[in-house]
Formats: structure tokens, sequence, C-alpha cells
């Protein structure tokens, strides 16, 4: 993918993020996801009911890589299983730990293929990733 393309990707997300508003039902799970060293806070809200999430969301305030990153993320999570979910945290991780991967499964997440070499903006990326994983753990503890 060319700088081009993945600031195009980066940039429609930040701009027009899928979901970034409270949950408008009860059923949530909440989780902060927050970053030390900058700016970077959110609140992220999921619901998942037998064993798939059904709708994710997102508040507070980031820098366009985890605006962005989180948009993705929700975009693609969405009516997915918690294993599936996993399975494709997993996929994004190998991608920013520059593992191999499979590309078709992130889509618009490829955009951050070479943030390894950017140590701070992977932390950016890979914060609505970490939320993610500590609800789903939740959901299988409570299984």
């Amino acid at each position: 993918m060319d700088t081009e393309k993945k600031r195009e990707i980066i940039m429609k997300h930040y701009s027009n993020p899928k979901n970034r508003k409270l949950p408008e039902e009860e059923g949530y799970e909440k989780v902060n996801t927050a970053n030390s060293s900058c700016v970077d806070n959110l609140d992220i809200y999921v619901k998942i009911e037998n064993n798939k999430i059904k709708d994710i969301t997102f508040m507070g305030e980031a820098c366009a890589i985890s605006i962005s990153s989180t948009s993705i993320m929700i975009n693609n999570l969405i009516g997915k299983s918690i294993e599936e979910a996993y399975h494709y945290i997993e996929q994004f991780e190998s991608m920013v730990s520059e593992s191999s991967y499979d590309k078709e499964l992130l889509g618009d997440a490829n955009a951050y293929f070479d943030i390894a070499s950017q140590g701070h903006r992977k932390t950016c990326a890979l914060l609505p990733y970490i939320g993610m994983k500590k609800i789903l753990e939740n959901c299988r503890k409570e299984k």
C-alpha cells in the first residue's frame, strides 16, 4: 500500500470515525484506554450477546492514529464472535510487530503495516486493541 493510500485511509477514519458516540442503551462493557505518554484517552464500549460482538462505540480525545485505528477496528469487529475478534486482534498485533499476518483479514488496518518503525505511533495504533482484549478476556472468564 502506497503512502498516499495509507494517508487517505487514516484521514477518512479520523475525520469521520465509525461509532464515535456514547451507547444509546444498557448492556455495554466499558474499558478506558489511555496512553501515558500523550493525550490519547478513549473509553470503548462493547455490547456482546450470544458470543457475538453486537456493537462497539467510543468516546474521548486522541491523535489521528488512535482515532482512526479505533474506527477501523470497530468496522472490522462488529458482528464477529469472541474467537474471531481475538484472531483479528492477533493478526493486527503481528502486523505491527512486523511478523507474518493475514493481509486480507485486516482490510483498512493494513494502513498501519509499517508503524513498527515509529515506536510512539505503534502504541497509538494498538491502544484500542489493548482495550478490546481486556473486554474479550472478561467475557471468556465469565463463561
